[in-house]
């Protein structure tokens, strides 16, 4: 059973002020390490500050992904989604197997030797 629960839109600007606030230091420190790394020709510098980089773009992404999804849309407008009446998911009744148009073939084979 899954479930949307609608926040006050106060709080959810706050949180995403925080998460832009995140990614902003974030990208900072990545470039303080990879000036660093140019500075003292250092080779593991600007790997970490690529590596704070990619988590950096990686929130972001995440961020946007929260922010835009139709369920945070719903939640905006108040629709309260508490259960689904139909299974999500890919529904095998359009499947067609070779088996089910000719009942000899859904026996199991058999392998004896002579």
């Amino acid at each position: 059973m899954t479930a949307l629960f609608a926040l006050p839109g106060s709080l959810l600007t706050v949180i995403a002020l925080v998460m832009v606030a995140a990614v902003v230091a974030l990208v900072a420190w990545a470039l303080q390490l990879m000036q660093a790394a140019s500075d003292r020709q250092e080779f593991s510098l600007m790997l970490a500050g690529c590596m704070v980089c990619s988590a950096a773009v990686g929130l972001a992404t995440v961020m946007v992904l929260t922010i835009t999804s139709p369920g945070r849309l719903e939640a905006a407008h108040g629709v309260m989604v508490l259960g689904s009446d139909r299974d999500s998911g890919i529904s095998l009744d359009a499947i067609v197997l070779p088996w089910d148009d000719n009942p000899a073939l859904a026996q199991a084979p058999s392998f004896e030797t002579r």
